[in-house]
């Protein structure tokens, strides 16, 4: 899959941009602040119906304007897509497929998938579960729609529980039915994403050792109260519980994914350097996960991804994104040395562009 062609009106600090992009290489330099990351964002918008770094849709409307429109056009293996979102003012977001409105959002997941690294990546890190289980649903909802829907339909009988536990119901029939439906769908989550960290932590690990040429291991596991007992009598058996909490204390809603560098806890013990390498080497995972399992291949926006790494590892994900494994890529950096030695070092395809006060502007091959 490759974007041929992005137009912006109105997004964040992009006021106007058309943009043709190369089908292998687009590198965007500029200071800090004039809207690389910004561009990026849009193209992930038009992937996931959200941006990346979860602004409201309202404060992604550049200053007072009503309304902004990300629209792009893909060649999706030999036949044209378009992709065409509208956000306004106090009102809902219009988002279309070739012209046609969609009934749900849901239903646009997986159509462009995508894979992103961010400096926002770190909250994996060092920020709470939630981080990390998104991290793997958003691997899994785009190769598959089953998973997508279980999330949706476990969520929702999860507000329900919620809402009865805080109106302190005694409604045992309502607990027992809501209860089977966390059972259910519940259990259909907690198995894809234990299926998921298993295939995806050997490929994590090559690519680890790969950039930062030792023998360091990394490792993920995936923690889940379903791993002991089946999920409709741990919540019968913590109803009481939830019921003083006013809450829903155990569920799939309380995994998490642990992530280790030779066997302790990254978050505790790893350097800024180790943290953006395995960071760069998880998100080189994901792409090669849904490369393998989906219709197409996966873009891959890279955002100032070399801050904080040294030379040798900055020199080694060169060599990876530069090669025949990754298809459109789309690269920031504030520093045009890196972008002229990933462009210098590749056999396919580029484009250079400026980014200056959320002008969009290409500049002339050397």
């Amino acid at each position: 899959m490759i974007l041929n062609k992005l137009s912006v009106l109105n997004y964040k600090n992009i006021v106007q941009a058309e943009v043709a992009f190369s089908p292998k290489m687009n590198c965007f330099f500029g200071n800090n602040g004039m809207g690389k990351t910004n561009l990026l964002d849009a193209v992930y918008y038009l992937s996931f119906c959200k941006s990346y770094i979860n602004t409201p849709d309202n404060q992604a409307i550049y200053n007072n304007e009503e309304m902004c429109v990300v629209q792009g056009e893909y060649d999706y293996e030999g036949r044209v897509e378009e992709v065409f979102c509208a956000i306004r003012r106090r009102q809902r977001k219009l988002f279309k497929r070739n012209k046609k409105e969609y009934e749900k959002l849901s239903e646009h997941i997986g159509l462009l998938p995508l894979v992103m690294v961010s400096p926002a990546d770190a909250g994996l890190i060092q920020g709470g579960s939630d981080e990390r289980r998104r991290f793997l649903d958003l691997i899994i909802s785009q190769q598959d729609k089953q998973y997508l829907h279980a999330l949706i339909q476990y969520n929702k009988a999860l507000q329900q529980r919620n809402a009865l536990l805080k109106k302190q119901s005694g409604d045992k029939s309502l607990f027992d039915v809501l209860e089977m439906q966390m059972e259910r769908y519940g259990t259909l989550v907690f198995e894809k994403r234990q299926l998921l960290v298993d295939e995806l932590t050997p490929i994590f690990n090559d690519y680890y050792q790969t950039i930062c040429q030792s023998s360091e291991q990394v490792s993920l596991r995936y923690i889940s109260q379903l791993s002991n007992g089946e999920l409709s009598e741990i919540l019968l058996r913590n109803r009481e519980r939830d019921n003083i909490l006013g809450y829903t204390s155990s569920g799939i809603h309380k995994d998490d994914l642990e992530m280790t560098l030779n066997h302790s806890l990254i978050r505790r013990m790893g350097s800024q350097g180790q943290n953006k390498t395995y960071l760069v080497a998880l998100k080189l995972a994901q792409f090669t996960f849904l490369n393998q399992k989906g219709q197409t291949s996966p873009i891959l926006l890279l955002d100032d991804i070399f801050d904080k790494l040294d030379a040798n590892r900055v020199e080694q994900i060169i060599k990876l994104v530069s090669g025949d494994t990754f298809g459109q890529i789309f690269i920031t950096d504030t520093n045009r040395k890196y972008l002229d030695e990933i462009l210098s070092a590749m056999k396919h395809d580029y484009v250079l562009f400026q980014v200056e006060e959320g002008s969009v502007q290409a500049m002339e091959k050397s």
